[in-house]
Parts: C-alpha cells; structure tokens; sequence
C-alpha cells in the first residue's frame, strides 16, 4: 500500500521517528495497513490504553476464515471489499483483505469462504490486479472449488456492451468448478452505492451464521463504522462540497482543434484532503437547452412534481440535476422499447452489431425522437432512468503546493454527428455555465492504485498524453517540495504551438533540474505522426535503465488505443533491452505491476 512518507517539517514527528516511520510504511500491505489505522484509532479512542489482546484462534479455526478478494482499476472496488471485511469483523467473523494482485493463486483451494469484489474495465476487460486471477481459473490449472462458499458483486457501466462482463465471468467460473454460491451475483451501475451496502449487509448476516467466530472484533466507531475508515471530512459522494470557482483558463492557443481547461477551485473550511493519483468527484448540470428539448420530446409540463431519490421535485428539475438524460444504457433501452411497443427498437437492440453502429454518437434525444414515446407516463419514463453519475477527473495539483485549493485538466467535449452538436455533460458544464466564484458539488476519490513510489529516491516515469498529463502535474508539484528524486515526462498532443498543455510549468522544472527528462511528442507536426510510444521506443536504452534502477512507471489516458499501444512498447523494450523472450518479457512487466511499479489510470 503505497503510503505518503513524512517530509521534513511535517507532523510532530522528530527526524528520526519520521525515518523509522518512512521505514516501515513502503513494507506494508493493504491488510498490515489497514489493520494498522484501526488499532491506533482504537488505541486513541480508548484514550491511549492498550486494546485487549487477541485470544489463541482454535484449532481449524484459520481454514474457516472469510477471503474478500478485491479488483479494482480506481480503489472503488478496494472500499467495498474493506466494508465486507469490517461488517465481518464487527459480527466476530475472521476475514481477511486481500488485492487480487498479490493473492497466491495455489490458495485457491485451501478457501473455505471467498467474497469477491471486482470491476470491469474498459470493453469487458479485468482491472489490471485482477487480470491473472481472471485467466487463471479459467485456465486448466484452476483447482476443484467443492464445498468452498462463494459470493460476488460486480461493478460496471451499463452504458458499455459487456457490462460487469469481468464479475459475470467469476461468478460463473466459480460454480462451473464446483463452489457453492452464498448469494446471487450483485451487478451495480455507476451509482453502485445502495446496492454495494445491502450486499454487504446481507452476506455479512449470512456469512456470520456459518463461520468460526474471530478472537475479537475490530474496534467499531460510533455509527457502526470500523474506526480505520471513518471519514476525516464530513463532505463526500454523498455529501458534496459547494466548491467556489477560483480561476478559469484555456491552455491551448489560438488556433487548436482542441479546448482543455485548466481550472482551479476552493476548498477552504471543507476538511478534504487528497493525495496525487486521487481524483474530483463533479456533480454535474444538464444542459437547460437539452432538458428542454427531452421536456418536448415527452410532451412533459415541467412543473409537474415527481417523487425522486431527493424527494418531491418538479420535473424539470429532476430532469436538470437529479437523472442521466444523455448516455444511452441498454436498460433504459429496454424499457423505452417495450413501453413504445417498438418492433423496429426491438430488432435493433437484438441485434449487437447494429445497436453497436447505431449508438455510435448518438445521445437519449435520439431514441426520443427517432421512436417517440406516445404519451409515456412521466413516472414510468423516470423509471427507466439511472441517476445522474458524477463524472471523475484525475487532481491536476498538489495540496502541499496549493493549501485549500484542488485543480483539474479538463478535455471538453464538443462535436457534431447525426445531424447536431453534441456536448459533454460536464466538461460543458464546467466551461461554460458555472461563473467565477459559484460553486459547484465536489467530492475527493481516492485512487489507492496511482500513488507516487514511498520514497522520494525512487525514479518516476510517466506517460500521459493529453488531459492524461493532470496527475503528473500533481506529481511533479509534491516530489519538487519533497525536494531530490528523478522524474522522467512523455508527453504527447497534436501541435506544440497550441497544445502544449503546462508548457512553461514544465520548461521550469526541466530548468530547476525537478524534471530530468522530458520528451515529447506533437503528432501532427509533421507528415508522419509521432507519439508518446514512438519517444518511449527510441529512449528503450535509458528507460530500462531507470526500470532496472527501481523506476515506477505510470500511464494516463485514453485506455482504448494510447494505454495499449504504451503496453506493448513497454514490453518490445524490456524483450530488446533485456535481450529476453517475449514471455519472459511479459513476465518482468507483470512483475512491475504486481509490484505496484507499473500503475496505469486509464479511460
């Protein structure tokens, strides 16, 4: 678990407690973390008496311990799977956290109980610390799972094709070889909350009437909340903070196919703290002019007063803030074709590759007015909706740089297919409708699988094209006051004149000697396009280098076409470098990402 060390001047600590500290927080796991955090806030809130030492565990008791196995891509995953273990904890149940990651696959059939947690990324795939259990037990060595107890929740976006495809496949797989399932699979959308909390719930309750009680439970705020995961903030997904807009500006130059903004907001009095690699939570508007165009579409009086998740609300309203009106997901879809009693709809979403061409770039309007929906009941119609989701971007600042303050690299989103101008729901909303000094809804997401390396000694390579530059902006800004360290930057856009995102912040830092390398590239700047992966393949010497050095590497961006062709750079360098196979090859990188030296946040 990567850990931010102290750096001098900070906290109580004498220097040479802070180097103990440092010591020991790069060799902990997420469990020897986590279990940490809750004995010394148990400590603290028996006021600083010792807790009570566990009692022996009995005999055969290890083998009936509950496993809760998480994958996750951004940490969502992670905190569930920690409030399984919690619940667990809290009802006498021994349980134990463990990343997919770092999980010994030949343990497989020694379990006795096994929750899973996991994501789906990107089109149906496994989050990376998922991806060699996923192959593995579905591979012919995976072992027999007679009388071993299983559940699973999944975690996905109903607006992709293979929605929570990676937990399906699990649950599946896990019954094929023989488990027996406790519960039936949880699938959760974006607003996977709700879901996420009656699950753990309801497998803690039955799996504490089946397993071997723990010596002790974990100390337990006020609340029912472990105390190692109660909240320092009182603002969160839940809870967002009226944030005030402090500055607006467009990074790019006059001239470019491309806006990006660069904006900067207040959290003073908030009490949110964030690392670099964490991400804004953004509680978006919709577009007025596209409410009222779907008011139309439905033939809808917008004073009409709706029941909603946040109470009695007029439609419009509900429309604005409370309800996604744009993303097209096949249960809405569903749902619309059935209540319009479209045969033609039907067809279509029977047929995957048509529905596939014909969702290209098109927006719920669409479905709208291409099968108009004949009177539908309003209440039936909000129905088939999901929630309004926040949208993530990746903290382009560093708190230790900016006390008070968060700020974001935002690509904005406009475009024309179908016959009209399509926006994106919050990069619009961002750029366009929120004035200086308003405020808007935000909230800190913790991303525990993009953090800098424990030590400031270590090498930092990162990649990150476009907006995907944000966190290394943060990063850069906190390892230069930590002061020492080697940072290595790709960058890569379309033109260098009106594209270079943060270029005289960069300039700086490769002039002061923060930045050693920095290497970029604009790929319409001539005839033959260059990107980042190409700057990575003709720099293959020293950058195996730095890896054979102990460099972590980190990857942001666009996960569909740039994270992959990164990837496959990555390993024809290290096959060249190394002067190893290709299996070989792909074997050190796994190596590097199960060590938490190759972390990737991608979308």
């Amino acid at each position: 678990m990567n850990i931010p060390p102290f750096t001098p001047g900070m906290g109580p600590l004498t220097p040479e407690q802070q180097q103990n500290f440092n010591a020991l927080i790069g060799t902990l796991s997420v469990e020897q973390s986590s279990w940490l955090c809750g004995y010394l806030a148990g400590v603290n809130a028996s006021g600083g008496g010792a807790l009570p030492q566990a009692a022996p565990v009995a005999a055969g008791a290890s083998d009936q311990k509950v496993t809760v196995l998480f994958g996750s891509q951004t940490g969502n995953g992670e905190g569930i799977a920690s409030e399984l273990v919690g619940a667990l904890q809290e009802k006498g149940v021994a349980a134990e956290l463990q990343d997919m990651g770092s999980y010994k696959t030949q343990q497989l059939k020694k379990e006795k109980t096994i929750c899973l947690v996991v994501s789906t990324h990107g089109e149906g795939d496994p989050p990376d610390n998922a991806m060699d259990l996923h192959a593995f037990i579905q591979g012919r060595r995976a072992p027999k799972m007679d009388g071993v107890d299983f559940a699973v929740l999944s975690l996905g976006d109903t607006s992709y094709e293979h929605f929570c495809k990676t937990g399906q496949d699990f649950d599946a797989q896990l019954e094929k070889l023989g488990g027996t399932r406790l519960l039936d699979r949880v699938d959760c959308d974006v607003d996977y909350e709700e879901k996420a909390e009656a699950w753990v719930a309801e497998l803690a309750e039955v799996i504490s009437k089946k397993a071997v009680p723990a010596a002790a439970p974990v100390p337990v705020a006020a609340g029912g909340m472990s105390l190692a995961t109660a909240p320092a903030s009182e603002y969160s997904k839940k809870n967002p903070f009226p944030s005030a807009l402090l500055e607006r500006v467009n990074l790019n130059g006059r001239g470019s196919a491309k806006e990006t903004i660069h904006m900067e907001l207040l959290l003073e009095d908030s009490g949110l703290v964030y690392e670099p690699g964490d991400a804004l939570g953004v509680v978006p508007v919709n577009d007025p002019d596209y409410v009222e165009e779907v008011l139309k579409a439905l033939d809808g009086n917008p004073d009409e007063e709706v029941v909603t998740s946040r109470g009695i609300e007029r439609l419009r309203d509900a429309l604005m803030s409370t309800f996604e009106i744009t993303t097209i997901t096949r249960p809405f879809l569903r749902a619309y074709a059935e209540a319009v009693e479209s045969k033609e709809l039907t067809e279509l979403i029977e047929d995957n590759e048509k529905l596939n061409e014909w969702l290209h770039g098109r927006e719920l309007i669409d479905v709208l007015t291409t099968w108009p929906a004949k009177g539908i009941p309003t209440a039936e119609f909000l129905d088939m909706l999901r929630k309004l989701p926040p949208r993530l971007y990746s903290i382009a600042s560093s708190l230790a740089a900016h006390p008070d303050e968060v700020h974001l690299c935002v690509g904005v989103t406009r475009y024309e297919a179908h016959g009209r101008t399509r926006k994106g729901v919050c990069s619009t909303y961002l750029a366009d409708r929120v004035a200086l000094d308003e405020t808007i809804r935000v909230y800190v997401d913790k991303n525990k699988n993009f953090k800098l390396p424990a030590s400031i000694d270590t090498p930092v390579i990162m990649i990150g094209p476009g907006t995907g530059i944000a966190p290394f902006r943060a990063f850069v800004e906190d390892r230069e006051i930590q002061g020492g360290g080697k940072n290595w930057l790709f960058f890569g856009e379309q033109h260098f004149n009106t594209d270079f995102l943060y270029q005289t912040e960069w300039q700086q830092w490769h002039k002061d000697g923060v930045l050693d390398n920095i290497d970029v590239a604009f790929s319409r700047d001539q005839k033959e396009k260059i990107y980042v992966q190409d700057r990575m393949r003709e720099k293959a010497k020293e950058l195996y280098a730095w890896l054979e050095e102990g460099a972590h590497l980190y990857v942001c961006g666009d996960e569909s076409r740039m994270a992959h062709d990164v990837h496959t750079a990555l390993l024809d360098i290290v096959k060249e470098q190394g002067g190893t196979s290709e299996e070989d090859a792909d074997a050190y990188v796994k190596a590097l990402q199960k060590d938490r030296r190759y972390q990737r946040d991608v979308y």
